[in-house]
């Protein structure tokens, strides 16, 4: 067996569990690739250098599946890695609250166990693409949690005309524009008030980021919808982002959203479900004058 294991240089306290993490692998005589930039972090802040059979550079690897150790972040930066090659992805959380990155380092030495006995089940994701006049991040125009259309350097709104299988649905006025996966309805989306959608639900959202009416809220869409933007700015430019990755584009630039063609795989315990991660991560059910 194959494993690539990706990483974030932000391991505060963490160097033991991932010491554990390498000598089990070793232990299981797993084959181990680790991406170049998180070894280097390892043998130069962290005075550790595992054993391996090599390391990952570029796009077109072949491994059985990968590990992303730290938190969601990292996990969609390996999201983004992985691409269309189809490679499961386990998320071990080393970070914070992690949803994506939902394996705890106490589980470490189970989950492990239970991938070699092939005891784990997969989750296939939805993604967005995104589509421009001009091409986005070296062509990595694909999210897994959300798309982001923001104001930038001004305090004046942003317009965007939007329009669902061409359509005319709004032209929001609002400091932003928010497209959301069902995975990504836990992360930015929560944050500004959208629904929470199960990872099974074949939709996806629009929330709106403080916008100019309150009348205007959040909508969820089925996931086969083509979405088409125009956006105008007083500042004649704004800022996109994928994921994290951003860049600024004109006034005017147009832009369409549909769901990409492929999936992204994510490893799964079979004792796990989407309920606990909401009782756990947002403590629902619990009662704080408890603690």
């Amino acid at each position: 067996m194959k494993i690539g294991i990706f990483g974030s240089d932000y391991q505060s306290g963490k160097q033991d569990a991932i010491k554990s993490l390498f000598d089990y692998l070793a232990k299981l005589n797993i084959e181990v690739w680790v991406e170049k930039y998180f070894y280097n972090f390892l043998s130069k802040k962290c005075a550790f250098t595992p054993p391996v059979a090599g390391f990952i550079k570029q796009d077109n690897f072949h491994l059985d599946m990968v590990f992303s150790l730290g938190g969601d972040g990292t996990f969609l930066r390996t999201a983004a890695w992985v691409g269309n090659q189809g490679i499961p992805i386990l998320g071990i959380n080393t970070g914070r609250l992690g949803f994506l990155a939902d394996i705890a380092t106490s589980e470490i030495t189970d989950t492990l166990n239970e991938i070699v006995n092939n005891e784990y089940r997969l989750e296939e994701r939805t993604l967005f693409e995104l589509n421009s006049s001009t091409s986005f991040c070296g062509q990595n125009n694909y999210a897994l949690n959300e798309i982001a259309i923001l104001k930038r350097d001004t305090s004046s709104m942003i317009s965007i005309q939007t329009y669902l299988n061409d359509e005319f649905l709004t032209e929001y006025l609002a400091d932003g524009l928010l497209f959301s996966t069902p995975t990504g309805s836990t992360a930015y989306n929560l944050s500004i008030n959208g629904p929470i959608i199960l990872p099974q639900s074949k939709n996806f959202v629009l929330s709106p980021v403080a916008p100019h009416s309150l009348n205007v809220r959040p909508l969820v869409i089925p996931e086969d919808y083509k979405i088409r933007l125009k956006v105008e700015s007083r500042s004649q430019n704004f800022l996109v982002a994928l994921d994290g990755r951003s860049e600024v584009f004109l006034s005017g630039s147009e832009f369409q959203i549909q769901k990409a063609n492929f999936t992204i795989k994510i490893v799964k315990r079979k004792n796990q479900n989407f309920y606990e991660t909401l009782r756990k991560k947002l403590l629902w059910g619990k009662d704080v004058r408890n603690n």
